[in-house]
């Protein structure tokens, strides 16, 4: 079947599509001819990159699938008037932001669809293919709509994340420019469907297959078009790493889901490429594209790989740059593999420093582990991108007092990039439990009155019960964004130390104009230093040191009063680091 997949607005301008890159692969293994099309650059090239990424970036209100819900729905489209736009704060896209939006929805965006119908020979084609996640499914509409008015004989097929589970049924149902949907995972379920419309046979309008468990068996995605296509367009990328995937769902939330997560809908079943796998496609794929940065797509790192993969691409001296989603509870030793490996950017998750909000998440990590976690991926130089999230059934106002009155002693570790309340997402813990929800209210301006939100919608607005005011996030908010501002100064926080037998001293210049240096000797080095490497407890402590318990949580406590420990709980961790030049515990640092 002569195919083209698509990838519309807004997908981001900086990456190719993995998921058409690898649905292209795998049919072409099956013997369809599958272009693919990254038709979101183009938008991006008649907007202006700034504008585009402005808009791709959003992940609140549905500003993107507004745009062309007009030229998807016709006179179905419930805001024609544009009250979104007078109901919502999107002065973040410019000074006259309703002005510039209402230019792009009346005048870009059609113009955008009509160049689309010049940009292929559409009618040499047999099937077309678009995946949807996020703000995609509105664009994709728009333009099968368009297509099937001009050559009615094409076959539309949808996918990705906005068709998982009851989403895919009720747009199926409602949208009447979708032929075929695929539910779930498309490596088999695609080029299935392509096979039995190649042989004419009878099709259920949605359709899906069993989750991919041979991961081995898949191609390396093919993106040459996107880069073919970004530069017949002019369009650089600002930060550019290839996706690649060496694992789907998530071993942590096949056994406790965390609450908040809505990630993996119907295919949380934990499955990765063997080490040698991963090795190949990351060498093809570094020769084809000329590169060595690679984004790893998994939610959650095989921890087989620190056995395997990491070594192995170490002993390669592959020099590749890695990005990763990790659990928080990684040792030194693990993060100094990784580090050696090659990975530069690391999602841990760690989105609390209250062990008490951490269980309420179901994360199966504690504050401390992750204050480690900080520690030591900024000594081995792993980037951290983390965020801290509020809102959770259980949690008290103390509980975010007590972070907020901890975050001046962590100002030396990289900040969270946010601090939020939790978004409520379809297939979360949450989603299913107690409270009221109801679609984000956004959705109401974009899809025509006989869609069933309740059923298409993937982010929720909600009530839980037993709620804590907004007011009660203040102060951790405040200190948060104290934290953000530090780290842009000039000269960044540190809180560094150097040891010799008997003797410990930490230079603080945490806080400017304060700047001096502690000195301990003895029982109190010892002490510290027995907690740098990972938390430990008091009677951990007195069992290596043979001191009595009293002794080691008066330390404890004199240290935490100094900021220079993290007490959690019954755990205790250092806060300061080695200096580089002076410490000879492993022999390979940044």
């Amino acid at each position: 079947m002569r195919t083209v997949l698509v990838s519309m607005p807004f997908m981001d301008v900086d990456r190719p599509s993995i998921q058409l890159g690898l649905l292209k692969a795998v049919a072409e293994q099956q013997g369809h001819d599958v272009r693919t099309l990254h038709a979101n650059l183009d938008f991006a090239a008649q907007l202006g990159v700034e504008l585009y990424r402005k808009l791709s970036e959003h992940r609140g209100r549905l500003i993107g699938d507004w745009l062309f819900s007009i030229e998807a729905f016709g006179n179905d489209a419930p805001d024609a008037a544009g009250a979104l736009l007078t109901e919502y704060d999107f002065g973040y896209l410019a000074d006259d932001a309703e002005r510039l939006l209402r230019r792009i929805r009346d005048h870009e965006v059609p113009l955008f669809l009509d160049n689309l119908l010049e940009t292929l020979s559409w009618k040499d084609i047999q099937v077309v293919g678009f995946s949807c996640t996020f703000q995609q499914s509105v664009a994709s509409f728009a333009l099968a709509r368009r297509l099937k008015e001009r050559y009615p004989e094409i076959v539309t097929v949808f996918g990705g994340a906005n068709f998982d589970g009851e989403m895919g049924h009720e747009l199926a149902r409602s949208i009447d420019c979708i032929d075929y949907a695929v539910s779930g995972e498309g490596d088999t379920a695609f080029p299935a469907l392509l096979h039995k419309l190649a042989e004419g046979e009878d099709l259920e309008n949605v359709s899906s297959q069993p989750v991919m468990t041979r991961m081995a068996d898949l191609p390396a995605p093919d993106y040459d078009e996107y880069f073919e296509r970004s530069e017949r367009l002019g369009i650089r990328a600002e930060d550019l790493w290839i996706p690649f995937e060496s694992a789907r769902g998530c071993w942590w939330g096949a056994k406790h889901h965390c609450t908040f997560c809505g990630l993996n809908g119907t295919t949380m079943q934990f499955r990765s490429k063997p080490a040698e796998r991963v090795i190949a496609e990351l060498a093809g794929q570094a020769r084809r594209y000329q590169t060595s940065r690679f984004e790893a797509v998994d939610n959650i790192i095989d921890m087989a790989y620190l056995k395997d993969l990491f070594p192995a691409l170490i002993d390669a001296g592959a020099g590749y740059e890695l990005f990763y989603e990790v659990k928080a509870n990684l040792s030194r030793a693990q993060l100094e593999l990784l580090a050696k490996g090659g990975v530069r950017v690391l999602q841990p998750g760690l989105e609390s420093l209250s062990s008490k909000v951490l269980r309420l998440m179901d994360k199966g990590v504690r504050a401390a582990q992750n204050v480690n976690l900080l520690r030591w991926a900024q000594y081995y130089g792993i980037q951290v991108e983390w965020n801290i999230l509020w809102g959770f059934p259980g949690e008290t106002g103390q509980d975010y007092a007590d972070q907020a009155a901890v975050v001046p002693q962590l100002i030396h570790l990289r900040p969270p990039s946010s601090a939020a309340r939790i978004w409520m997402e379809r297939f979360s813990p949450l989603f299913s439990g107690p409270g009221r929800r109801s679609p984000e209210s956004s959705y109401r301006h974009v899809y025509p009155a006989d869609v069933d939100l309740g059923k298409v919608a993937y982010f929720f607005e909600y009530e839980l019960p037993d709620a804590l005011p907004d007011s009660a996030y203040d102060e951790l908010r405040k200190s948060v964004s104290e934290w953000k501002t530090a780290w842009t100064a000039d000269r960044l926080p540190t809180l560094r130390y150097w040891s010799s037998p008997g003797r410990l001293q930490i230079y603080d210049n945490r806080r400017p104009g304060h700047e001096g240096t502690y000195t301990f000797e003895n029982t109190l080095a010892d002490i510290y230093l027995a907690c740098s490497d990972r938390p430990t407890t008091a009677n951990a402590v007195r069992r290596k040191l043979d001191l009595p318990v009293e002794a080691v949580n008066e330390a404890f406590t004199g240290f935490a009063d100094r900021g220079l420990m993290f007490l959690d709980e019954d755990l205790a961790v250092a806060l300061a680091l080695p200096d580089p030049g002076s410490d000879h515990s492993t022999p390979w640092r940044k």
